[in-house]
């Protein structure tokens, strides 16, 4: 018993100087346990839908609703104009934009008659979870806003009034149409003329529960600026991001390895430069990037009808995110003295990046402080410039931005590589 004892100890000592193993073995689960209970449960951070807002209407009833807003914890606002917030959303940067339309606080007054309020959405189509509690949250605020003028008593004292006014001046061929309606606005003009009836109103809202007086239209902004017109012009980036992870896990080991096995040092007295030698590696790197990224495409263009908005603009973001994951490899290179360190270190990382980048969850659902980190993912950058070529309708301004992001970390990592690698 005293042997087994011994040995199953020095597995375990075995498994603490393993830092790879130790990391998966205690500290990985931990993150991941942390990372999706903090996403689905909103702590941490806020989660609000940031969203563009658009004021059309400019009356003292619209712009109540846009401090209403504002102040509503569910969202994150911006104001702007139509064209800004429509590119706003195009660019990935918000999830929607809202437009009071003309009329909106006319028909906020007049709350027993005529046309609803009227409301425009505009959607990311990536985004299309976001609609429904959207539509529930302008709901909800603009029927806050209703009922709380039952108790204002002369509020809505001036509101009925005006109802019965609008219907005295109809056709006469309406009156008898329009005679019940008139008779339940006089009754309910004569029960708020009562100086009580601020009380017996006050927080009464449960037999309104079923009134709809907003109409909310939902429209997609990307397919209306030549965005996705199906799922896998979304999907297809997402998996072009783990080949090129994938790549650069895969080079970035096989340093490793070949420091380990005397490789490099026979290549070396080829004789090779150093320089060569990583040249030669992250020049295959590059290729080998540059040519899953094209096999996924040509499946995406002839099997699933993916077409790239612009395939000049695409080529561009190909290229960069390959110089950008050339460097990831070599930075990688350079974090395990062997094969197994290297491996399970190199794709901690690479999860990890993957994780707050948007290649595990949509950067929409995870907490602000948590979309904020993902600026310093390469995935992110990656996922915005792929999908700016094929749908997003990025011009070449936009996409030299990206790229130049990418190229950034391509150019940081590869110096950390070349600088500490150890021959």
């Amino acid at each position: 018993m005293g042997t087994i004892l011994a040995l199953a100890g020095k597995d375990l000592r075995l498994l603490y100087r393993d830092k790879a193993g130790f990391f998966f073995v205690f500290i990985f689960p931990l993150l991941f346990a942390v990372f999706f209970g903090v996403i689905f449960s909103g702590g941490g951070g806020s989660s609000a839908i940031p969203i563009a807002l658009v004021d059309q209407d400019s009356t003292a009833a619209s712009r109540a609703f846009v401090d209403t807003l504002k102040q509503a914890a569910e969202l994150d606002v911006l104001e702007a104009g139509l064209a800004e917030a429509a590119d706003q959303v195009r660019r990935g940067k918000r999830a929607a934009y809202i437009v009071l339309k003309p009329g909106f606080g006319e028909a906020w007054g007049r709350v027993f008659w005529g046309d609803p309020a009227e409301v425009e959405v505009g959607l990311d189509p990536s985004r299309k979870a976001e609609a429904g509690m959207l539509q529930g949250v302008l709901t909800r605020y603009f029927m806050e806003g209703i009922q709380s003028s039952f108790s204002d008593p002369q509020k809505m004292r001036g509101n009925l009034q005006s109802g019965l006014e609008a219907l005295q001046s109809a056709p006469d061929s309406e009156q008898t149409t329009w005679a019940p309606l008139r008779r339940s606005l006089e009754e309910m003009d004569r029960f708020f003329a009562q100086p009580e009836v601020a009380e017996d109103t006050a927080g009464t809202t449960d037999e309104f529960a079923g009134w709809q007086p907003l109409s909310v239209t939902v429209s997609d902004v990307a397919i209306e600026r030549h965005g996705p017109k199906n799922p896998f012009e979304v999907s297809f980036p997402q998996a072009m991001i783990w080949a090129m992870l994938g790549c650069a896990a895969t080079f970035g080991i096989s340093l490793v390895v070949e420091r380990a096995g005397g490789t490099l040092v026979r290549l070396q007295m080829a004789p090779l430069t150093r320089g060569r030698i990583l040249a030669g590696k992250g020049l295959a790197c590059f290729a080998a990037v540059v040519g899953v990224t094209l096999m996924l495409l040509v499946i995406a263009m002839l099997v699933f009808r993916v077409r790239p908005g612009s395939p000049g603009l695409l080529a561009l973001a190909v290229a960069s995110a390959a110089l950008c994951y050339v460097g990831l490899m070599m930075f990688l290179s350079v974090l395990g003295r062997t094969e197994a360190s290297a491996s399970g270190i190199g794709w901690a990382v690479l999860l990890v990046l993957a994780m707050i980048g948007g290649g595990m969850v949509p950067l929409f659902i995870m907490p602000s402080w948590m979309q904020s980190l993902a600026t310093f993912s390469p995935v992110r950058w990656t996922i915005l410039a792929l999908e700016g070529a094929i749908w997003r309708g990025f011009d070449l301004g936009l996409m030299l931005q990206h790229c130049a992001v990418l190229a950034g970390f391509g150019a940081v990592g590869f110096a950390i590589g070349v600088r500490a690698f150890r021959w």
